[in-house]
């Protein structure tokens, strides 16, 4: 079953996005070179605690942090660890929070330090990505239409679209239906309709679209090894435009900031 959200209900998923968004520019005032990935999630956990949320994918089919931690070949569900960030990496933060029952979900993926252009390009094609699916969750399209808008838009750019891994929906569980691909043919999947509510999240990869499951059962790769970027917002299909109820705003903020 699709769930179609009361505005009361989209208000609630709206408040858990918001503090997925203020955590995940609070990680990022820490993301530099020298920092463990253990330090970013019990500085995420800390947070979300303290402004009355839940880590949302702690303890979620045993994973054992309150982030997703994924560096550079990483695609996503990278597992906090005792690694350290150097200069040149990149790395997705995966964040989800529950409060009264009601769930958000954002990722961003990051530079840390300095690092190559074609990698930043990776990083700007992929957000683009992510917003040129948004623009086609509006009533009346399909699934199949956000899919392409995101396949097409990193495929011209001459990147890999992972397939193995989707979007979905949300609002009273983390995943629900329905499944929302990062590909798919214009005009066909499910019929959006208002009130809907999705977690987008474009998986882009620099090299082949393949990827591969390692030994821990999460960590999940590109079969090349080459650097992967993951953006994500929770919206709402809305008549005319899709309404992004996570926001960028407070990460960017953070990152343009002079150091």
């Amino acid at each position: 079953m699709i769930n179609l959200r009361s505005e009361e209900e989209i208000q609630r998923i709206r408040e858990s996005s918001l503090l997925v968004a203020k955590t995940l520019a609070e990680v990022a005032r820490h993301i530099t070179p020298g920092v463990s990935l253990l330090r970013l999630d019990q500085i995420a956990e800390d947070f979300i605690r303290s402004h009355g949320g839940r880590p949302a994918f702690k303890g979620y089919n045993g994973f054992p942090g309150s982030l997703c931690l994924s560096r550079n070949q990483e695609v996503v569900h990278g597992m906090p660890s005792s690694v350290i960030l150097e200069d040149g990496d990149i790395i997705s933060v995966d964040c989800g929070v529950e409060i009264a029952g009601y769930y958000g979900d954002s990722a961003y993926t990051f530079p840390v330090g300095e690092v190559k252009q074609e990698t930043l390009n990776l990083l700007r094609i992929t957000k683009e990505s992510l917003f040129k699916g948004i623009e086609q969750a509006v009533a009346g399209n399909r699934i199949g239409d956000i899919g392409n808008a995101v396949q097409q838009h990193a495929q011209k750019h001459g990147y890999g679209v992972v397939r193995e891994l989707v979007g979905h929906g949300i609002g009273t569980s983390l995943h629900e239906k329905p499944e929302v691909p990062n590909y798919g043919k214009r005009g066909s999947g499910v019929l959006l309709k208002t009130g809907m509510v999705l977690a987008i999240e474009p998986m882009v990869n620099m090299g082949t679209k393949d990827v591969k499951m390692h030994r821990d059962g999460w960590t999940i790769t590109t079969r090349d090894n080459k650097p992967s970027a993951h953006f994500e917002h929770t919206v709402v299909v809305r008549e005319n435009a899709a309404e992004v109820l996570s926001t960028f705003q407070w990460i960017e903020e953070i990152k343009n900031k002079p150091q």
